[in-house]
């Protein structure tokens, strides 16, 4: 009894049982199957981040050479239009990696890279193995060499997104720790201030230390105006010898 698989076409009337049998419902993984001279890809489109379900394509290649496909377009074309949208998209990816600034951008193109890395190798292992199966078929040796050249392509995007990742946080923590040393040198100062200031404030409030200064009988508000003034540009004055010594440390 012959088992036909419902994902071969069935306009594909010289495809070897074996190949039927050897089908499920679904593709399953990318990998290449040879039988009396027939050669069957089965593999997987462009992978989308956050999709896991992958969209399968079968690529047959009779004893006599000529190709046909499962997918949109003709045989050969297809194929080679197949590694083409590999390529396209990790071209895109790396157009993104270059404008990327902020560890959100890197790992976005993260999400994206590490599918599209993982099933590149895969295409280029199955077309290795069908190199295997059929040794002196120049067309399959060229799809072979193209398919490493999008693995490596897409090792390196991942590496360089890696790379661009951890600087960022590199960067971040730095600046961050940057931050807190100013901060803690900003605090310390105010404690020296406080330091300073709390013993005269506490014996002053203790005794009451309401001292005669000679202007009790002064009506006018020039005083007011005039104390409140010289306040605030004491403390202008305080605050810019604090900024002054924390750009030293730094």
């Amino acid at each position: 009894m012959n088992l036909e698989s419902k994902l071969i076409p069935r306009t594909w009337k010289e495809v070897p049982n074996r190949f039927h049998e050897r089908l499920g419902d679904n593709y399953g993984r990318q990998r290449a199957m040879f039988e009396e001279e027939h050669l069957l890809l089965i593999l997987h489109e462009v992978p989308e981040p956050g999709v896991p379900e992958r969209e399968g394509l079968l690529f047959w290649r009779a004893p006599d050479g000529v190709w046909k496909t499962s997918g949109p377009g003709t045989g050969l074309p297809a194929l080679k239009e197949f590694l083409t949208r590999y390529s396209e998209r990790i071209n895109q990816l790396e157009d993104d990696l270059s404008e990327a600034t902020r560890a959100k951008q890197f790992f976005e193109i993260l999400k994206s890279a590490n599918p599209i890395r993982r099933a590149s190798r895969h295409v280029s292992e199955t077309l290795q193995a069908a190199r295997d199966y059929i040794i002196h078929d120049r067309i399959i040796i060229s799809l072979r060499d193209e398919a490493q050249e999008i693995g490596r392509a897409a090792e390196l995007l991942l590496d360089d997104a890696k790379n661009g990742l951890d600087f960022d946080l590199a960067q971040t923590a730095e600046e961050q720790a940057k931050a807190g040393h100013e901060l803690a040198n900003a605090g310390h100062r105010l404690n020296l201030l406080a330091a300073l200031f709390l013993p005269l404030t506490a014996i002053a409030s203790v005794f009451g230390m309401n001292l005669p200064h000679g202007l009790e009988e002064v009506k006018t508000p020039l005083v007011f105006w005039g104390t409140l003034v010289f306040g605030l540009g004491f403390g202008f004055l305080l605050k810019s010898s604090l900024n002054k010594k924390e750009g030293t440390d730094s």
